[in-house]
């Protein structure tokens, strides 16, 4: 493990996996926000880089996948605990990774993006980047999103305030949905969307989309 230069002191960088003493840090929150860095969007083709993770004291780590890297067990152990809330925006996408390269089965899940489209129907703009300066009042700085997250051993401090930032906001992000989605009367039905994630994030691998249309 080494201590990123992030100007951040909630901040590091772990190689492979999360270290015992941090898995044991994030074992006692209630609610974890995660995201991915891949090469591209396809799982069987495009490898993960990156796994960033924050809890809610924003205490952030940055985990570097190692190219054929084929188990992360405590990233798993987080991942499958059933008592833990793990947050993402576009699950979906970040559950796959998980999923085709550690074999590890994420729940239970809450999505700030299904849930922005839930509670937010006045707006067809529910990227990270509106949701957050909406709810939050700050703008995130988006350049790096689409980089060369490979040569994960040298990345850019841009790049690592980028994949830090990707998962500071989530948390606060999802109590405001939530406050929204239950002022709206839409509570019940958002939670029956996060609870079919993974079955989508099985046939998307298996490669079948749009079963459920006509």
């Amino acid at each position: 493990m080494t201590q990123s230069s992030e100007k951040s002191n909630k901040f590091q960088v772990c190689d492979r996996d999360l270290s015992p003493e941090t898995l044991d840090r994030y074992l006692q929150a209630k609610a974890i926000a995660i995201d991915t860095e891949t090469m591209g969007l396809i799982p069987q083709r495009d490898r993960l880089c990156l796994v960033q993770l924050c809890d809610p004291s924003g205490y952030v780590t940055a985990i570097r996948i190692e190219k054929g890297q084929q188990t992360a067990e405590n990233l798993k152990q987080l991942l499958e605990n059933q008592n833990i809330i793990k947050i993402f925006h576009y699950a979906r996408f970040d559950v796959a990774q998980f999923k085709y390269n550690f074999a590890i089965e994420t729940e239970p899940i809450f999505c700030t993006k299904v849930a922005s489209k839930l509670a937010r129907t006045y707006t067809g703009s529910h990227g990270l980047k509106a949701l957050v300066q909406e709810i939050e009042g700050v703008e995130l700085d988006k350049s790096s999103q689409s980089s060369d997250w490979g040569n994960s051993q040298n990345l850019s401090e841009a790049q690592l305030s980028y994949a830090a930032n990707d998962v500071r906001y989530l948390i606060p992000l999802k109590e405001q949905l939530i406050t929204m989605l239950q002022r709206e009367e839409r509570w019940e039905l958002a939670q029956k969307c996060m609870k079919v994630i993974p079955l989508f994030v099985e046939l998307d691998l298996m490669y079948y989309k749009d079963i459920f249309e006509h």
